[in-house]
């Protein structure tokens, strides 16, 4: 592979060569050794370059991608439970966006209820992307509480699906252009009177998949046409991992993926307890896990499912 910071890197390096020679010279030595500092802080700066476009390029010629390293797309729908629901859902990505926020990893809006997660989670004495860390929060989370709606006192029961999603390259999965069609439209709520008049929303639509993704939060229409590819992708991505699951005769078809219609969690507000029906494991300090304390959760629910995974 062509390195095309290296021919820049031999240059400098001939020039320390040739002012390494002159600082034993009584005139032109102490200019020398400062012409050697600044020569060899630009050969760093070249190496680190360097190394970053190797690594970049050889991600970019592999046919798989390793998905434990990616960054995180995570979607939140409401279910069952009307209003209450959309409530729920909204509680859900604040638990999320808190969390995010505790952990220093960068946040960026996709649509309503769509994010993209970006950084490292540092917990305990390990280090951990986003997907990886996040893909068993795939699934129905169950909420049991009281509505601030209610006026009689009744415990309701809702809903909301999460679907956490890792970025995928481009070279990994293929999208046809004929196979795409796009909406442009105008972008709704906040985000400045450049958003709300101009056609920067999209909407794209995978013909053969009849899948559809937005992207409105950009102010430039070729960001959001950018990141809805990369939404598509995903989706793509996720609908192959399960074929070849099935092929391997996998039961449990990758938990974390494509788990929509399970329910791997309860949010039970009247016993202060949050349970994960996968690993049979009950937190109780549901008020600190709804403002983003979710740390223990994550990475409990991380070393149950994959030890479990292991085993089988």
């Amino acid at each position: 592979m062509q390195n095309p910071y290296s021919e820049q890197i031999s240059q400098l390096e001939q020039k320390i060569e040739e002012n390494k020679s002159l600082i034993n010279d009584p005139e032109l030595g102490d200019l020398a050794k400062m012409e050697i500092e600044g020569l060899e802080s630009q050969k760093k700066m070249l190496e680190d370059a360097a190394e970053d476009y190797i690594a970049q390029s050889s991600q970019d010629s592999e046919t798989e991608t390793d998905v434990s390293k990616s960054n995180a797309i995570i979607e939140i729908r409401g279910g069952a439970g009307g209003d209450e629901a959309k409530i729920w859902a909204n509680d859900i990505l604040r638990m999320y966006l808190r969390f995010f926020e505790t952990m220093k990893m960068k946040v960026q809006y996709i649509d309503d209820l769509v994010i993209r997660v970006k950084g490292k989670a540092r917990i305990g004495e390990e280090t951990f992307y986003p997907y990886d860390l996040l893909k068993y929060d795939s699934g129905v989370h169950r909420v049991q509480r009281v509505p601030s709606t209610e006026s009689q006192g009744r415990i309701h029961t809702s809903t909301a699906s999460v679907a956490v999603l890792p970025e995928i390259k481009s070279n990994v999965i293929e999208v046809k252009d004929e196979d795409l069609e796009w909406q442009f439209i105008r972008a709704g709520g906040a985000g400045g009177q450049s958003v709300n008049k101009t056609s920067s929303a999209v909407r794209l639509t995978h013909k053969p998949t009849g899948i559809a993704v937005s992207s409105s939060q950009e102010r430039k229409q070729v960001q959001n046409r950018q990141i809805a590819l990369e939404l598509l992708r995903a989706q793509l991505w996720e609908i192959e991992e399960e074929k070849k699951q099935a092929k391997l005769g996998n039961a449990r078809k990758a938990i974390g993926r494509n788990m929509r219609a399970e329910k791997i969690r309860t949010y039970n507000f009247p016993q202060n307890r949050v349970t994960d029906h996968r690993i049979n494991v009950s937190w109780h300090n549901l008020e600190n896990i709804l403002e983003g304390d979710i740390s223990k959760v994550l990475k409990e629910v991380k070393e149950n499912i994959e030890k479990e995974e292991i085993e089988e």
